[in-house]
């Protein structure tokens, strides 16, 4: 199965299920349906499609990972950010990291590869996974980023992400540099 809303039944939680809990929340989004996006060039192909001019945004990467102990992580970068995974683990103070499979990322943030997203944590709580944000959050007014399918993004208010983060009990883990 690919990571679409096709088979988001599938899932712990739905895409629709994760729509319907934002809009019970009060939490806005702007919802944009689109080709399955599988990776960040694949996003950067789509964005000027939905992306506002001016607008304050951050478009994110987001990496499953685990470590040897096999703790789980979320962590969330601005695309562009350079990423080796030796000096991350190290800047977490987790030591080595390597990707999770796609079978204990369903299990630990019910989502499929290519539809990694911070929404995801929506079922990560509940699993033990350590959430890290890149800082760039702090500056964007808007966040793009998959609910929990590779064929929709959602452009959310900095703001609502938080008050998402805490209606499902997300603890924010910072990534500050050395």
């Amino acid at each position: 199965m690919d990571a679409s809303s096709t088979y988001q039944d599938s899932l712990p939680v739905s895409s629709d299920a994760l729509l319907a809990q934002l809009d019970a929340w009060g939490i806005g989004y702007k919802l944009h349906e689109h080709v399955p996006l599988r990776t960040v060039e694949d996003s950067k192909a789509v964005e000027d499609q939905f992306m506002v001019p001016g607008e304050n945004a951050l478009r994110i990467k987001n990496l499953y990972l685990r470590d040897k102990k096999k703790r789980n992580y979320l962590v969330t970068l601005q695309q562009d950010r350079d990423i080796d995974l030796k000096a991350l683990g190290a800047l977490l103070g987790v030591g080595n990291l390597s990707f999770g499979s796609p079978d204990r990322l369903l299990e630990n943030l019910g989502i499929r590869p290519g539809a990694v997203s911070p929404l995801a944590m929506i079922t990560g709580v509940n699993q033990g996974v350590r959430f890290f944000m890149d800082p760039a959050f702090r500056d964007a007014d808007v966040v793009y980023m998959h609910p929990l399918v590779n064929d929709r993004t959602v452009a959310i208010a900095r703001d609502d992400v938080q008050v998402f983060w805490g209606k499902i009990g997300c603890s924010v883990e910072w990534i500050e540099q050395a």
